[in-house]
């Protein structure tokens, strides 16, 4: 399947956060754990420039340790900062602060040096529903952001001040023009990252069955007690899966949107179990950040 959705709002709200982005002492890049390399906006690299950032792997708590160990290691192999967390946990992005101590160092002491206080000023960016939002309530200890579980939700920049120490820019999530990779695509579409009013439905679910049967058919078998084995057709593997959950029409069709729906949002609340769409070995060749 080919997926576009690039709306104009995005487009505006890159060009302010490259005239902000000069105002902030660091970025804090937001990856959602399940597409940590399908995340990685590419126009991003214009705007961080050479600015300090910590790349976060959340939603940590959607993949197996494994795999975010591997991922972090990566990173930070090719020069990254990098920290895994869970932003819907309590207190969770304490270890977020302590990075970026580390990371501003230099000009924290500086400032402490003079005998004056500016607070550390902080811009959050990433791809729609990766968790920004979510992440700066976290470190505000309370609900300063509006959040929510579907793309589009931040529509404007937003600064929140934490004590008097740091100040966080919550920016709208972003994508860029056009994808070159369809996968990449399919993975902003599996999470959520793009609008879901945009994409034929069934069409995703359909993808998403197919994607999965390289590494993770048993979590399909466990969660829709398949009978159908990996060598199935995927029509008739969602077949299955929409019979086994009664997901009918009148005159005993099967209900594939019904169907659909359900396979996409079992995999975005994690009852499918622990799944990571992007392979370390298979992007090792294009990585690049900044």
């Amino acid at each position: 399947m080919v997926i576009q959705w690039y709306p104009g709002h995005m487009d505006k709200a890159l060009r302010e956060m490259q005239n902000l982005v000069k105002l902030v002492d660091a970025i804090i890049y937001v990856l959602d754990a399940r597409a940590p390399f399908s995340c990685l906006n590419p126009k991003y690299k214009e705007i961080i420039g050479n600015k300090p950032a910590i790349l976060v792997l959340n939603k940590a708590d959607l993949v197996q340790d494994i795999d975010l160990k591997n991922w972090e290691k990566f990173f930070n192999e090719n020069g990254y900062e990098t920290i895994c967390l869970n932003s819907t946990i309590t207190n969770a992005t304490k270890s977020l602060i302590s990075k970026t101590d580390l990371l501003l160092k230099d000009k924290i002491e500086k400032y402490k040096s003079k005998g004056i206080h500016i607070p550390i000023r902080m811009m959050v960016i990433g791809v729609p529903n990766c968790g920004k939002s979510t992440l700066i309530n976290n470190v505000c200890s309370n609900k300063k952001t509006v959040t929510g579980d579907k793309a589009g939700v931040t529509r404007s920049n937003q600064w929140v001040k934490i004590g008097g120490d740091y100040e966080l820019l919550d920016t709208p999530g972003t994508l860029w023009p056009s994808f070159k990779d369809d996968k990449v695509a399919r993975n902003l579409a599996y999470i959520g990252s793009i609008k879901d009013e945009v994409i034929d439905i069934n069409e995703l679910a359909f993808a998403f069955i197919n994607d999965l049967k390289n590494n993770y058919y048993s979590n399909l078998v466990d969660r829709y007690d398949l009978k159908c084995d990996v060598n199935c057709e995927t029509i008739d593997i969602f077949d299955e899966i929409c019979v086994n959950r009664n997901f009918k029409l009148k005159g005993n069709e099967i209900d594939y949107n019904r169907g659909a729906k359900a396979i996409i949002d079992d995999f975005r609340k994690g009852r499918l179990g622990k799944i990571i769409l992007d392979n370390i070995a298979e992007v090792k060749n294009v990585f690049k950040i900044f």
